[in-house]
Protein backbone atom coordinates (compact mmCIF):
# COMPACT_ATOMS: atom_id res chain seq x y z
CA UNK A 1 0.00 0.00 0.00
CA UNK A 2 0.84 3.27 -0.68
CA UNK A 3 1.96 5.82 2.21
CA UNK A 4 0.15 9.21 1.80
CA UNK A 5 1.87 12.30 0.69
CA UNK A 6 3.12 14.46 3.43
CA UNK A 7 2.42 17.60 3.01
CA UNK A 8 4.63 20.12 4.31
CA UNK A 9 3.55 23.78 6.00
CA UNK A 10 5.96 25.90 7.12
CA UNK A 11 4.75 28.86 9.55
CA UNK A 12 6.28 32.37 9.14
CA UNK A 13 5.58 36.06 10.81
CA UNK A 14 4.51 38.39 8.13
CA UNK A 15 7.60 40.47 8.32
CA UNK A 16 10.06 37.43 7.63
CA UNK A 17 8.26 36.38 4.96
CA UNK A 18 8.04 40.13 3.33
CA UNK A 19 11.54 40.28 3.61
CA UNK A 20 12.34 36.61 1.87
CA UNK A 21 9.07 36.85 -0.44
CA UNK A 22 11.11 35.43 -3.92
CA UNK A 23 12.40 32.18 -1.77
CA UNK A 24 9.38 31.89 -0.26
CA UNK A 25 7.24 31.91 -3.76
CA UNK A 26 9.99 30.00 -5.65
CA UNK A 27 9.94 26.84 -2.95
CA UNK A 28 6.32 26.85 -2.68
CA UNK A 29 6.11 27.00 -6.63
CA UNK A 30 8.89 24.27 -6.82
CA UNK A 31 8.11 22.01 -3.87
CA UNK A 32 4.82 22.35 -3.60
CA UNK A 33 5.25 23.54 0.22
CA UNK A 34 2.82 25.66 2.08
CA UNK A 35 3.33 28.88 3.98
CA UNK A 36 1.23 30.22 6.35
CA UNK A 37 1.73 33.63 7.41
CA UNK A 38 1.10 35.23 11.18
CA UNK A 39 1.36 38.15 12.15
CA UNK A 40 1.59 38.28 16.19
CA UNK A 41 0.95 34.72 15.99
CA UNK A 42 -2.06 34.22 14.23
CA UNK A 43 -2.46 33.07 10.88
CA UNK A 44 -3.66 35.77 8.57
CA UNK A 45 -2.89 34.09 5.10
CA UNK A 46 -1.24 30.99 2.74
CA UNK A 47 0.86 30.82 -0.22
CA UNK A 48 0.63 27.99 -2.47
CA UNK A 49 1.48 26.79 -5.66
CA UNK A 50 -0.37 28.46 -8.21
CA UNK A 51 -1.23 24.96 -10.23
CA UNK A 52 -2.83 24.04 -6.68
CA UNK A 53 -4.66 27.00 -5.85
CA UNK A 54 -6.58 26.77 -9.60
CA UNK A 55 -7.37 23.65 -8.59
CA UNK A 56 -8.77 24.83 -5.46
CA UNK A 57 -10.75 27.42 -7.25
CA UNK A 58 -12.48 25.24 -9.48
CA UNK A 59 -13.23 22.87 -6.97
CA UNK A 60 -14.70 25.63 -5.08
CA UNK A 61 -16.97 26.56 -8.11
CA UNK A 62 -18.28 23.37 -8.16
CA UNK A 63 -19.12 22.65 -4.62
CA UNK A 64 -21.39 26.00 -5.04
CA UNK A 65 -22.99 24.72 -8.43
CA UNK A 66 -26.50 23.71 -7.27
CA UNK A 67 -26.34 20.93 -10.65
CA UNK A 68 -23.40 19.38 -9.14
CA UNK A 69 -24.60 19.09 -6.08
CA UNK A 70 -27.45 17.68 -7.58
CA UNK A 71 -25.75 14.81 -9.05
CA UNK A 72 -23.64 14.25 -5.78
CA UNK A 73 -26.74 13.24 -3.92
CA UNK A 74 -28.10 11.57 -6.62
CA UNK A 75 -24.97 9.14 -6.89
CA UNK A 76 -24.73 8.64 -3.58
CA UNK A 77 -28.70 7.87 -3.04
CA UNK A 78 -27.80 5.39 -6.03
CA UNK A 79 -25.15 3.89 -4.02
CA UNK A 80 -27.16 3.53 -0.72
CA UNK A 81 -29.67 1.77 -2.46
CA UNK A 82 -27.20 -0.95 -3.95
CA UNK A 83 -27.45 0.57 -7.90
CA UNK A 84 -23.73 -0.01 -8.14
CA UNK A 85 -21.12 -2.41 -10.84
CA UNK A 86 -17.88 -2.93 -10.12
CA UNK A 87 -14.85 -1.58 -12.04
CA UNK A 88 -14.36 -4.63 -14.14
CA UNK A 89 -18.69 -3.57 -15.32
CA UNK A 90 -17.89 -0.21 -15.44
CA UNK A 91 -14.65 -0.52 -17.94
CA UNK A 92 -16.57 -3.04 -19.69
CA UNK A 93 -19.80 -0.65 -20.90
CA UNK A 94 -17.38 1.96 -21.61
CA UNK A 95 -15.36 -0.14 -24.33
CA UNK A 96 -18.85 -1.45 -25.57
CA UNK A 97 -19.92 2.34 -26.16
CA UNK A 98 -16.58 3.15 -28.17
CA UNK A 99 -17.63 -0.06 -29.77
Amino acid sequence: MLSPKRIKINRLPVGKAGINLEEVISKSHRTKQYFVLEKDGIPVAGIMDIDEFEDYLETKAEQEDPKFQAQIREGFEAYRAGNVRTADEFFASLKSKKS
